[in-house]
């Protein structure tokens, strides 16, 4: 089993009022049905259109796992289907919270959803430089086409992956994560300097990202030595 799969779709759900439906009245032997993505789409791009992206103020029922599933690769499926209508795809983005359990949820004003994500639920796939040393800056964009600053509010991390190739992570909002695509992460690779200790890392909006943070944000003070660590894997 991959890891973004779930071993069932919980049931009973909730319905458009936010009410649990009994087993009867849920979705029969065949499960949840396309209707309930229609639903959630209905319900979130009313309350985006009139308040705009965010999730965060809204505190609806957990109603449970309805197969939404995010990829290692940013692909979005429902049900082992992928959705292929990117615009569906960024509204639901736009509505997507990691709580302090560390899992992600898709939130409308009336329902919260689990969406099973195996590694980020976005990529970082293209980056922009400016300035040199301390006064640089690095700007990223997802694959869902957010623009991220790097720096105190959306900081740099390093994560080892089973391999022992260091993956890294951009915060996007609150404590969602891009993962950067293994091509920007050869670009980030060139970027690399030495701080006054001899730790490896990079500037962005005057602070120094440590390659390795044992898990800090934004810039460990006190970096643990990743010995035999390798950012690109080569």
């Amino acid at each position: 089993m991959k890891p973004h799969e779930t071993n069932k779709i919980v049931q009973p759900a909730c319905g458009m009022d936010g009410v649990r439906l009994d087993s009867g009245e849920a979705r029969g032997a065949q499960g949840i049905k396309t209707a309930d993505l229609a639903r959630l789409e209905v319900a979130v791009a009313g309350e985006v259109g009139r308040t705009g992206p965010s999730a965060e103020p809204w505190n609806p029922p957990y109603c449970g796992d309805i197969g939404l599933a995010i990829a290692s690769d940013g692909t979005w499926s429902y049900r082992g289907s992928p959705i292929r209508r990117l615009a569906l795809v960024k509204l639901f983005a736009s509505v997507l919270r990691r709580e302090e359990d560390g899992r992600h949820y898709l939130v409308t004003p009336i329902e919260k959803v689990d969406v099973a994500v195996e590694d980020a639920p976005f990529l970082a796939v293209a980056m922009e430089v400016l300035g040199q040393g301390r006064a640089q800056t690095l700007i990223m964009r997802t694959n869902l086409d957010d623009v991220v600053r790097i720096g105190r509010q959306c900081p740099l991390r390093f994560a080892p992956s089973r391999t022992g190739v260091i993956k890294p992570y951009v915060r996007v909002r609150g404590g969602i994560e891009a993962l950067v695509t293994r091509a920007l992460t050869y670009d980030l690779a060139e970027l690399l300097v030495e701080d006054t200790a001899g730790q490896m890392g990079l500037w962005s909006e005057g602070l120094f990202f440590h390659l390795a943070q044992d898990g800090q944000h934004p810039a460990s003070k006190d970096p643990v030595a990743s010995s035999g660590s390798d950012l690109t894997g080569s």
